[in-house]
């Protein structure tokens, strides 16, 4: 029988493979028979394949980040007196800027880079007006789960406002307003005292402050010196409050220039920079364009549901990134194509939150 097989059939489907190379890593999934710590659980995404491979990839980045100190890296002789006569001697450590969209702020994943700014994990925070404003609003009302499918005018009726499956009430924005209003007065007031204008983040810092809650991102952004960028501070509800109060009390400046001075020079000054980037659109490029002053960023991981067919730098993965000179040539990065709720709680499960388990450790 076997000799009437045709002879080019034949040779199509049993074509010889070539040698697999040594290093080569074969493919493998967890292992329920025997009991997995969390840990183990997320060590086995390295070699589940797909998305999960890339998570493992960008797990092992994002300690990559957390291991690197200066004392590990020799500087180079031709650097040496720039090094010790500038700025850049203070980091002996990768810095790590960390971008989101609004609407993970409103998900329960601000709890999570709640606990990243507590910390100290992160060095810079780049995100848009609602990435500010729901964490305030937080502090005021709650947020609550809901559907996709509910239906928006009916909604628009009852005064609900719907982010995905999530619902915040009109009353919150309202509560917001009547928050925010006295600190533009303030504001508005300190800056015709002193001549002093105000740059997004100056302004972010001053509502950490005012907000005094341990729930907010931005009270222990403003603890913890954390710089809080928002290129776009003014497209919602923030801006929406300052409309209002540019009517009632004109003159209230915020200064966009010092803002990205300040942003790119962070950049520039890191011995070591390292982006995560859940999102895209500004918060994406507002990070990577701060890199292209130090010749691209050393660790990269983006997170984003984004494609690249349309030429979006949202979809855009890293590769597109290195030629601009965002990411540096042979620099370690990753694009999870995947919804940052669902995979960056693991992610920092297996990275930044182990410092806590550490210390619960006897």
């Amino acid at each position: 029988m076997a000799s009437n097989v045709p002879v080019g059939a034949a040779a199509a489907i049993l074509q010889p493979s070539q040698p697999i190379p040594d290093d080569a890593v074969s493919v493998q999934g967890p292992n329920f028979e025997n009991p997995l710590t969390l840990q183990g659980f997320l060590q086995s995404y390295e070699r589940i394949g797909f998305q999960a491979n890339s998570l493992g990839k960008a797990i092992h980045i994002v300690n990559q980040m957390r291991k690197w100190r200066l004392s590990d890296e020799p500087i180079p002789e031709n650097e040496v007196e720039e090094y010790l006569d500038s700025e850049v001697r203070a980091n002996t450590r990768c810095n790590v800027f960390l971008g989101y969209t609004s609407n993970l702020i409103s998900s329960g994943l601000r709890e999570v880079i709640l606990h990243l700014v507590k910390h100290k994990h992160v060095q810079v925070l780049v995100t848009t007006a609602g990435g500010i404003e729901e964490d305030i609003i937080k502090c005021l009302g709650k947020t609550y789960l809901a559907e996709f499918n509910l239906d928006g005018a009916d909604l628009r009726k009852k005064g609900m406002n719907r982010i995905g499956n999530l619902i915040v009430p009109n009353d919150n924005y309202c509560k917001f307003e009547d928050w925010l209003t006295p600190i533009l007065d303030a504001m508005l007031a300190e800056q015709m005292a002193s001549g002093q204008v105000w740059t997004p983040s100056s302004f972010i810092r001053r509502i950490g402050k005012e907000i005094n809650n341990e729930e907010s991102v931005y009270y222990w952004a403003y603890k913890n010196n954390i710089p809080v960028f928002c290129p776009a501070l003014t497209d919602g509800s923030i801006g929406d409050m300052i409309y209002f109060h540019s009517f009632r009390s004109p003159g209230l400046i915020l200064d966009i220039v010092q803002d990205i001075r300040d942003l790119n020079e962070l950049s520039r000054k890191s011995r070591k920079a390292g982006m995560i980037v859940l999102g895209g659109g500004v918060c994406k490029h507002q990070i990577a364009n701060a890199m292209l002053i130090r010749n691209g960023a050393d660790y990269s991981v983006f997170i984003n549901t984004g494609q690249e067919f349309d030429g979006s730098d949202s979809g855009a993965r890293p590769d597109e990134a290195i030629s601009w000179g965002k990411i540096r040539v042979g620099a370690e990065a990753v694009k999870v194509f995947a919804d940052a709720t669902l995979v960056f709680p693991m992610l920092v499960a297996a990275t930044f939150a182990q410092d806590i388990q550490n210390k619960a450790d006897p």
